[in-house]
C-alpha cells in the first residue's frame, strides 16, 4: 500500500544516471532500451541489499532513499563494482556505465515520493561524477570518512544550479580508477571542468582526505632542457638516491582576498621546513612560485623543476579558525601519495607545518633523524601576532613596489617590536631596506638600518644564512668593506649552500663587482641550477656576463629571461644596457622604454635611458632626461647616479665626476659597480682610479 502521509525526515538520497544513454538512443534505440532494462536488472537487487528504497526511476536513472549515508555509499560502491565486472565480459557496445550522486539532507515525504533541497542537491552533484564514478556531498563525507576503504577527493564548492548555499563536494576514488596521466596542476581533468563550469574553483581546492589504499590496488610507483646561457653547464641531474619535491603556492580560499599573505606564507614555511630534511631535495621558492595562478599540468611542472613529487594545497582563514588542505602527488602517474586536511586554530599553524613535513617524509620514505626532527619542530616565534605581521611584511616586500616596501617595513617593525627575539622579522627588515636603498629610501639612510637588522638577527641565531648575506651586502654598499663582505658571504654559503639568494648576491654584488667575473658567472649559474625559474637569478646571470664583457652570451641569457616573463622590468633594463654596449641603440632604447613602462617609479631606468640616448648621439633626448630628473628632484630623492650616468654618456666628464662625488657622500650602492661597463667611458680618467680606491675596489 502506498505511503500517503506527509512528513519530513533526514535521508540519504542517491541519484543515478546512465552515461551516454541519450546519444545511444539516437543511434540505436533498440539497443538503448535493451541496455536500460539490463541496467535496471543489475541495480535493483543492490538497492535492497543496503536498505535502499527505490522512489522512482527517471528515464535512464534512479532516485533511491537510504536511512544511512554509510549504507548508501556502500551501495554505490557495489553498483560500480558490479558494472565493472559486467563490462569486463561484455562487448564494447553493450557496456554500461553510470554516474552516482549522494547527499544527506532533510527531505519532505509525500505520497511515497521525496522532495526538497535534499533531493535537488543529490540531482545536481550526480553530473559532477566521472563515468563510472561517485560524487558525494560534505554531509555524506562527514558520516563515512574513515569508514570505507576508499580515498575521498575534495572537489571544492562548485556552483550548483538553483542551490544558494555552498556545498562541499567529494569524489570517491574506486580501486579500479587510476589518476589520469594528463592532469592539471590541481589534479582535475579539463573535461570535467568544462562540464561543471567551475574550473578555477575546483582546481584550486582539490584535496584528498582518505589515504587508505585498496588491498587489490597496485602501489604507485626533465630537465629544463633549454640552457639559459651558452656557457651554462647541464642542469643538476636528479640523484636516484635522493627524493625531490616542489611545494606549489597554496591557494587562498579565505573569504578575504587580503589573506593571501597567509597562503603564501604557509607555502614558504613548508618549503623552509622541508628543506631541513636530509635526503630530500626541495625546489626553491621562486621557481615554485612561478606557477602561482597558473593551471599547468603536474607532469610539466615536474619536468621544469626537476622533481619527482609535488605538494599543493589551500588555506582558508575565518577569524581564528584555520583550514589547510594538502596533497602530495607523484609526477609519473599523477597518483596521490598522501593527503590530509587540518581544521585547527591559528596558534596550531607551526604544528601543522611540522606534521606536513613528517607526513611527506613518511610518504617518500625519507628517514627523519633526531636532529632533523628537532630542526623541523623549532618555532620561529611563540607570538602568533608577530608571526602574522612577519608574513604580511614578506608578502608586501617581495612585490618590489614603493608601496609594498613601505608596508613591508612597517609590518617588520611591528613584528620585531612585539617579539624582540624574532630573528626572521629582523631578516625581513634587512632585506626590505636593501631593496629600498636608492629606490624608495636614500642608501645612506637605508643601509645602516639593514646592517643593524641583520646584526640583530644574528645575535639571536648565528646560523641564519640570509642574515649573513644581508650583512655582507651592508658591508659592501655602506662601508666599502670588501673583506668583511666576503667573509659574511662565505659564512652564509657554509650555512646554506642551496640558498639562491646567497649565491646570486655573492656572485653579482661581490664577485662580479670586485672583478672576479668567471667566479661570479659560476655562482649565478649554480643559483640558476637550484632555482631555474627565478627571474632575479636569471637576470643576475646576465648581469654577471655583462660585467665580464661577454656581451653575446649576456644578450642570449637576457633575451631568454624576457621570454620567461615579458613583464619583468629588470630583464628589459639589463638587456637594454647590453644593447648599448654592442651598438644596437634602437633596440637598447626600446628595451629601456619597456622597462620604464613596466616600472615607472624607478628613476634608475630614467637615468640609464638618458645614458642610452647620449651614447647613441641623441643629445637633445638626453638633455630632456636631465631636465626631467631635475624636476623630479623637487618632489623626491633622486640618486646622484641617475644624473652622473647621463653626463658620462654625453662625454661631460667634469659634470659626471661632480655627481659621482655626490654618490660617494650619499653612500650610493652603485659606486660598488664601478667596474660595470656603463662606466667604461670614464675609466681612463685619473679621477676614476682615485674613486675606485676610495670605495676599496683598487689598492
Amino acid at each position: 500500500m502506498a505511503d500517503t502521509s506527509e512528513h519530513r525526515r533526514l535521508a540519504a538520497i542517491m541519484f543515478t544516471d546512465m552515461v551516454g544513454y541519450s546519444a545511444l538512443t539516437q543511434r540505436n534505440e533498440a539497443l538503448a532500451l535493451e541496455l536500460l532494462e539490463e541496467h535496471q536488472r543489475l541495480l535493483r537487487p543492490i538497492f535492497g541489499k543496503y536498505g535502499g528504497r527505490e522512489i522512482k526511476s527517471i528515464g535512464d536513472g534512479f532516485l533511491v532513499e537510504f536511512a544511512s549515508a554509510l549504507e548508501a555509499a556502500r551501495c554505490a560502491i557495489e553498483i560500480q563494482k558490479t558494472l565493472v565486472e559486467h563490462n569486463a565480459s561484455a562487448a564494447s557496445e553493450r557496456r554500461i556505465q553510470v554516474r552516482i550522486g549522494l547527499h544527506l539532507g532533510d527531505v519532505e515525504v509525500r505520497d511515497g515520493d521525496v522532495f526538497g533541497d535534499g533531493v535537488n542537491i543529490a540531482a545536481r552533484i550526480e553530473p559532477l561524477a566521472d563515468a563510472g564514478g561517485i560524487c558525494i556531498t560534505g554531509p555524506v563525507f562527514d558520516q563515512i570518512r574513515n569508514k570505507i576503504d576508499a580515498p575521498l577527493v575534495r572537489l571544492g564548492q562548485p556552483e550548483l544550479k538553483n542551490i544558494q548555499v555552498p556545498i562541499d563536494v567529494y569524489r570517491v576514488v574506486l580501486p579500479w580508477q587510476h589518476a589520469p596521466p594528463a592532469r592539471s596542476r590541481h589534479g582535475v581533468r579539463p573535461k570535467t571542468w568544462r562540464r561543471t563550469g567551475i574550473a578555477a574553483l575546483v582546481a584550486i581546492v582539490l584535496v584528498v582526505v582518505g589515504v587508505m589504499v585498496w588491498r587489490y590496488q597496485q602501489p604507485a610507483t626533465t630537465t629544463l632542457q633549454a640552457s639559459l646561457s651558452p656557457a651554462a653547464p647541464t642542469p643538476l641531474a636528479r640523484n636516484a638516491d635522493r627524493k625531490s619535491i616542489a611545494v606549489l603556492p597554496f591557494v587562498n580560499m579565505s573569504a578575504d582576498a587580503a589573506d593571501e599573505y597567509l597562503s603564501d606564507g604557509m607555502t614558504e614555511e613548508i618549503i623552509t621546513v622541508l628543506s631541513k630534511v636530509r635526503g630530500l631535495r626541495v625546489a626553491a621558492r621562486t621557481s615554485s612560485f612561478a606557477f602561482k595562478g597558473k593551471n599547468e599540468e603536474i607532469e610539466k611542472i615536474g619536468q621544469q623543476l626537476h622533481v619527482d613529487t609535488v605538494l599543493e594545497g589551500s588555506v582558508s582563514k575565518a577569524g581564528n579558525k584555520l583550514r589547510i588542505t594538502t596533497q602530495l602527488i607523484n609526477i609519473v602517474d599523477g597518483y596521490h601519495l598522501w593527503s590530509d586536511s587540518y581544521d585547527r586554530e591559528m596558534h596550531d599553524i607551526f604544528a601543522i607545518r611540522t606534521d606536513v613535513a613528517r607526513r611527506v617524509a613518511d610518504a617518500l620514505k625519507v628517514e627523519l633523524g633526531v636532529e632533523t626532527q628537532r630542526r623541523i619542530k623549532k618555532k620561529p616565534t611563540d607570538n602568533l601576532e608577530a608571526y602574522e605581521l612577519y608574513l604580511k611584511g614578506r608578502f608586501y616586500t617581495i612585490k618590489w613596489t614603493k608601496d609594498g616596501l613601505s608596508k613591508g617595513a612597517e609590518y617588520f617593525a611591528q613584528a620585531s617590536a612585539i617579539d624582540q627575539n624574532y630573528a626572521l622579522a629582523y631578516i625581513g627588515f634587512a632585506h626590505n631596506y636593501i631593496i629600498a636603498a636608492d629606490y624608495t629610501v636614500p642608501a645612506k639612510t637605508a643601509m645602516p638600518k639593514a646592517k643593524e637588522a641583520a646584526r640583530r638577527a644574528l645575535a639571536i641565531d648565528e646560523t641564519l644564512a640570509e642574515a649573513h648575506a644581508f650583512l655582507a651586502v651592508a658591508y659592501l654598499w655602506f662601508d666599502w668593506d670588501w673583506p668583511g663582505g666576503e667573509r659574511e658571504f662565505k659564512r652564509a654559503i657554509e650555512l646554506d649552500p642551496n640558498s639562491t639568494v646567497v649565491r646570486e648576491y655573492y656572485g653579482t654584488y661581490y664577485l662580479a663587482a670586485s672583478g672576479h667575473t668567471d667566479q661570479a658567472i659560476a655562482e649565478c649559474e649554480r643559483a640558476r641550477q637550484i632555482d631555474p625559474l627565478s627571474l632575479d637569478v636569471n637576470t643576475h646571470l646576465g648581469v654577471s656576463l655583462t660585467f665580464a664583457r661577454r656581451y653575446d652570451q649576456a644578450l642570449e641569457q637576457l633575451r631568454k629571461t624576457v621570454d620567461m616573463e615579458p613583464n619583468f622590468w629588470l630583464a628589459h633594463f639589463a638587456l637594454g644596457i647590453v644593447y648599448v654596449k654592442v651598438g644596437k641603440f634602437h633596440e637598447a632604447i626600446a628595451e629601456l622604454q619597456t622597462a620604464r613602462q613596466l616600472e615607472d617609479s624607478i628613476l634608475e631606468i630614467v637615468g640609464l635611458l638618458g645614458w642610452a640616448y647620449a651614447t647613441a648621439g641623441q643629445r637633445e633626448e638626453a638633455a630632456r632626461v636631465l631636465d626631467e630628473l631635475s624636476e623630479q628632484a623637487q618632489r623626491q630623492y633622486v640618486p646622484p647616479y641617475d644624473v652622473a650616468i647621463v653626463y658620462a654618456g654625453l662625454g661631460d666628464n667634469d659634470r659626471a665626476f661632480e655627481w659621482l662625488e655626490k654618490m660617494y657622500v650619499d653612500r650610493s650602492y652603485m659606486l660598488t659597480w664601478l667596474r660595470h661597463p656603463v662606466f667604461d667611458s670614464l675609466r681612463s680618467d685619473p679621477r676614476f682610479t682615485a674613486l675606485l680606491k676610495k670605495v676599496g675596489l683598487e689598492q
